[in-house]
């Protein structure tokens, strides 16, 4: 009987071990998502605090709807279910594609969400207050679910959505073909978050720069699990924001885009930028792909942190940070740790920080996704080559997710064999 059980087992890891080497052979072969159930972060101020998996959004997602709007309900329109809506209320939208019919939701602790197949709010040339397709200016707003197309003003600046007061949270939307996607008044009370969502497709027109998504002088803005591509003549995000989590997104043009920068903070501020891929075109308007401080300050705390990026250069020249000294001063403290650059570019040594694990490699050195090189080759020497990047200010600069494609981020555990770049 023993010696039978010994014989099964030895089996059994055989078999695993074949099994294991045929996926070792494979190196595009992602391992299967682990459930999430949650973490322990550290906040700004050092403390630690447990999140569980989107335990906001998730609470948001079960709350029963007291407004359904869509054909075939009593409230038909978008702008009829705004003008109704009253504070503490979950808006729920019909699939559907909804035209010229602007909204300005005013009202408190809403909830406004599509239900199944994301409803579509298509501009048709009209605006709410010459603005934007949908203004916000409600206290505290969360938005789910929704596209918003064809944004078109008289001022060249109009938005998806247009951001006025209070704190405001997009997950699961679509900003595609607007002349900004999301765009926020320049208010020190204001905070965003945008979560899961995508932004592509600037006009193609070069009187005023569309901006994908641009964030004003806002308190705090939080960028997770998004993906922006195609931008023209403007900037994929910009934010003159007091402090920015730019985390685990894709920031990559594309082929056939032309944006300027692909994130760009002109008035400095407190940025962490951990995880993301970020990538510019051969047919960019500018060389640079990040940019710091190239308007000067704005706010009395001014620093940059670089952790674990991938950033991909397509033009035959350029620079991966561009870091305005003169505007921004020379004292500001810039972190640079275990960036991976793809393609040809700068990325020079900060006069004050840290700058330790950035790797420079080709682009027939990474696994492709999507079309863009992302993935160190399982057996790259690269990996195991860096070491933890620690703790910035109390925020833990070790990833602790990364994209997920199409759109989204998966957790992930960096093991010992550490790489550099935003895919472990």
């Amino acid at each position: 009987m023993i010696q039978e059980f010994c014989r099964r087992l030895a089996m059994a890891v055989l078999l695993a071990m074949q099994t294991g080497g045929a996926f070792a052979q494979i190196p595009d072969k992602l391992p299967p998502e682990p459930a999430y159930l949650g973490e322990i972060r550290r906040s700004p101020d050092g403390q630690l605090k447990t999140v569980a998996a989107d335990a906001k959004l998730a609470a948001a997602a079960t709350k029963p709807a007291t407004m359904v709007v869509g054909p075939g309900e009593k409230i038909t329109t978008i702008t009829e279910a705004a003008r109704l809506a009253k504070d503490g209320e979950v808006i729920e939208i019909r699939p559907g594609d909804y035209h010229g019919q602007p909204a300005i939701w005013a009202k408190n602790e809403i909830i406004i969400r599509g239900a199944g197949k994301r409803p579509v709010m298509l501009a048709d040339g009209k605006s709410a207050e010459g603005k934007a397709i949908w203004v916000v200016r409600g206290g505290k707003v969360t938005i789910q679910n929704i596209e918003f197309r064809g944004a078109r003003v008289a001022s060249l600046n109009g938005a998806g959505i247009r951001f006025e007061k209070g704190n405001l949270t997009i997950q699961s939307c679509a900003f595609f073909d607007n002349e900004m996607g999301i765009l926020t008044a320049n208010s020190p009370e204001l905070s965003l978050e945008v979560i899961d969502s995508e932004f592509a497709d600037a006009p193609r027109d070069e009187k005023d720069p569309h901006h994908l998504l641009y964030v004003g002088a806002i308190d705090r803005f939080v960028l997770r699990g998004s993906r922006f591509q195609n931008g023209y003549y403007g900037h994929l995000v910009k934010s003159r924001a007091r402090e920015n989590h730019i985390l685990y997104n894709m920031l990559v043009d594309g082929a056939g885009g032309r944006a300027s920068y692909e994130l760009e903070f002109p008035n400095g501020g407190l940025a962490y930028v951990i995880g993301n891929a970020i990538g510019q075109s051969a047919g960019t308007d500018n060389p640079s792909i990040v940019s710091y401080g190239a308007e000067g300050g704005r706010w009395p705390d001014n620093a940059l942190v670089m952790a674990h990026n991938t950033l991909i250069n397509d033009k035959h020249s350029g620079k991966f940070l561009n870091v305005f000294s003169d505007k921004i001063g020379t004292d500001v403290e810039v972190w640079l740790l275990n960036n991976l650059m793809v393609g040809n570019g700068d990325l020079n040594k900060p006069a004050q920080g840290r700058f330790d694990g950035n790797r420079l490699v080709a682009r027939g050195d990474l696994i492709e996704f999507g079309g863009v090189p992302l993935r160190l080759t399982n057996m790259s020497p690269l990996r195991g080559a860096v070491r933890p990047p620690g703790q910035a200010r109390g925020v833990e600069l070790m990833p602790s997710a990364e994209f997920r494609f199409p759109v989204g981020s998966r957790p992930m555990r960096p093991n010992s064999m550490l790489a550099p770049g935003a895919f472990q």
